[in-house]
């Protein structure tokens, strides 16, 4: 579907299919600046409000709770029961959002409605007094965030043609990362402020969200598809690797990419405090210095990455370069011992990460098994982004432990190790070249 005419589009949706049919047609027209830019904009909102707390905002409130010496444990504890929302959460919110016959779009409703959950949920974070209300709000943080992701993510399949996929994608993998950079910057500046910290990203999350869900050309679903009883539940967290086998491989790959990234982003703030001897405040503003450099490379090498993929028609060679980079960045982190040296491993997994974000969404659109079911489908897929931040917290802690604690060498040359894994599993893959 274009979208010339997509601010004219507004809610309602008309019914553009016979009743009783699903009326799901796979688009064929580009999609115009218009689509685009709310597009870039909602993740980009999205990815404020809700990775903010993942890279600094919820250490800072775990540490004010609990202590400096409590705080890397706890907050392996709040994260990783969260990221068990999100396992939960995508495919069954993405299951509802295929099946939403609301007046509003199958969409629509979701975008809103979870991106306003979320940002109540922050503020109860903001306030909370106790680490159990912190895994109580942060569950549901992540419930809510994952219920507008699931809906966000299956507009691209449901409006972007693949000639155009690999470019729209890139997009949005570059606005996560700029969401994650002025997440960050604004933690650093409101580290004063506990409730701004996390109220102030929340708000920005839920206008970006709404522009974009009065702009989405979405399409109202005139008749529910049948339930598919207990045995539809229960594929709604499961595609079969015998039927789907390069969907398989691809959600391998993220999934081990994924998990040997947590293991560095989640304990990154106490590495630089234990091994690079910095005070909490330095350690910050160095976090927040390294994700600058790290989203800058990101976003020029993503939209390259993007554009010749999607000119060339080639996208397995590109992820597996990426992935393998990635891991090469992760292995040279026993290295470093300065805060320059930091620096350069951000530039190293910017480039890797760019590359990766510019080209593996399309891949995976390419191999989703059934357009009506993209939401869905697209939650299955999700898992390999939510397990593996869920198994991070704990597996880390336990590496950090081997030793005698603070084994950060081992932590990082085994994150290398599975992120090479996941290079090597997007080789099987044959619908894509």
């Amino acid at each position: 579907m274009t979208t010339a005419g997509a601010a004219a589009q507004l809610i309602p949706s008309a019914v553009d299919s016979p009743a009783g049919r699903p009326g799901v047609e796979p688009p064929t027209g580009k999609v115009g600046p218009v689509f685009v830019t709310a597009f870039a904009i909602a993740q980009l909102t999205l990815f404020i409000a809700l990775l903010g707390p993942v890279m600094v905002s919820m250490a800072l409130k775990v540490t004010a709770l609990v202590g400096p010496s409590e705080a890397p444990t706890a907050t392996g504890l709040i994260l990783g029961v969260g990221a068990i929302a999100a396992l939960i959460g995508n495919p069954l919110f993405g299951w509802m959002s295929d099946r939403t016959t609301s007046r509003w779009g199958r969409r629509r409703p979701w975008l809103i409605g979870g991106s306003i959950g979320l940002a109540v949920c922050l503020f109860a974070i903001a306030v909370a007094p106790s680490v159990p209300v912190l895994v109580a709000a942060w569950f549901g943080a992540q419930l809510a965030a994952n219920g507008a992701f699931a809906a966000y993510l299956a507009t691209v399949a449901d409006q972007v043609p693949p000639k155009q996929s690999a470019t729209v994608t890139a997009l949005a993998g570059v606005m996560q990362s700029v969401g994650i950079l002025l997440a960050v910057q604004l933690v650093s500046v409101l580290s004063q402020d506990m409730i701004g910290m996390f109220m102030i990203p929340a708000a920005i999350g839920v206008v970006g969200m709404t522009v974009y869900a009065l702009v989405l050309p979405d399409k109202r679903l005139p008749a529910r598809p049948p339930s598919g009883g207990w045995r539809a539940i229960g594929q709604m967290f499961w595609l079969s690797p015998r039927r789907y086998p390069d969907f398989a491989w691809a959600w391998v790959s993220r999934c081990l990419l994924i998990l040997g990234s947590f293991l560095f982003t989640t304990f990154r703030l106490f590495w630089m405090i234990d091994e690079l001897a910095l005070n909490e405040t330095d350690a910050t503003a160095a976090v927040a210095t390294g994700v600058l450099i790290y989203t800058v490379v990101l976003v020029v090498v993503g939209q390259v990455a993007g554009y010749v993929s999607d000119r060339l028609g080639r996208r397995k060679v590109l992820v597996f370069a990426s992935t393998a980079l990635f891991a090469l960045g992760l292995g040279l982190l026993p290295m470093v011992h300065t805060v320059g040296g930091f620096y350069m491993i951000e530039v190293i997994l910017g480039a890797a990460y760019g590359i990766y974000m510019g080209v593996d969404l399309a891949l995976v659109l390419a191999v989703l098994p059934n357009p009506e079911n993209a939401a869905k489908d697209l939650g299955v897929f999700n898992i390999a982004n939510a397990a593996p931040q869920s198994l991070a917290p704990f597996l880390g802690a336990g590496l950090l432990s081997i030793g005698g604690g603070h084994n950060y060498t081992l932590l990082y040359l085994t994150a290398a190790v599975l992120v090479f894994v996941g290079a090597l599993t997007i080789i099987p893959v044959k619908q894509v070249r």
